[in-house]
């Protein structure tokens, strides 16, 4: 199972220079709840609601989405190994990711995020290669 942050939706949707491998859509695939605020709120700031509507729908309507429970918020509560410049947002999926773990579910973190790869990695959240 994959967990999925933002950058890589966003990423992908918006046709960046980065984009993740075709090998990621072929895998069982998870997030916060949170995802889907984090993506609406870029595409309608940039006016692209109307063109991208449809493939926003689409892929988020193919993962699995986690509510924010009181177990995920009490985890985001607590500190986080390598934390130093670690987002709120960002310690929400973490915690997400963490939760998913502690419940015996075989998860990868796939994201961009250069400070959330890095405290996936003091926890010892598997990465999922990007790169193909």
């Amino acid at each position: 199972m994959i967990y999925l942050d933002t950058s890589v939706v966003l990423a992908y949707l918006l046709s960046e220079k980065r984009s993740p491998p075709n090998s990621l859509w072929e895998q069982t695939l998870v997030s916060s709840r949170l995802l889907e605020y984090e993506v609406w709120t870029p595409i309608n700031s940039r006016g692209l609601a109307q063109s991208h509507a449809e493939a926003v729908r689409l892929l988020i309507g193919r993962m699995a989405l986690l509510d924010l429970t009181e177990l995920v918020l009490a985890r985001a509560l607590d500190p986080f190994l390598g934390s130093d410049s670690l987002r709120t947002l960002d310690a929400l999926h973490l915690a997400s990711c963490a939760y998913l773990i502690a419940n015996n579910q075989a998860v990868a973190l796939a994201s961009y995020d250069q400070r959330m790869t890095a405290v996936a990695r003091a926890m010892e959240i598997p990465l999922f290669d990007l790169n193909g």
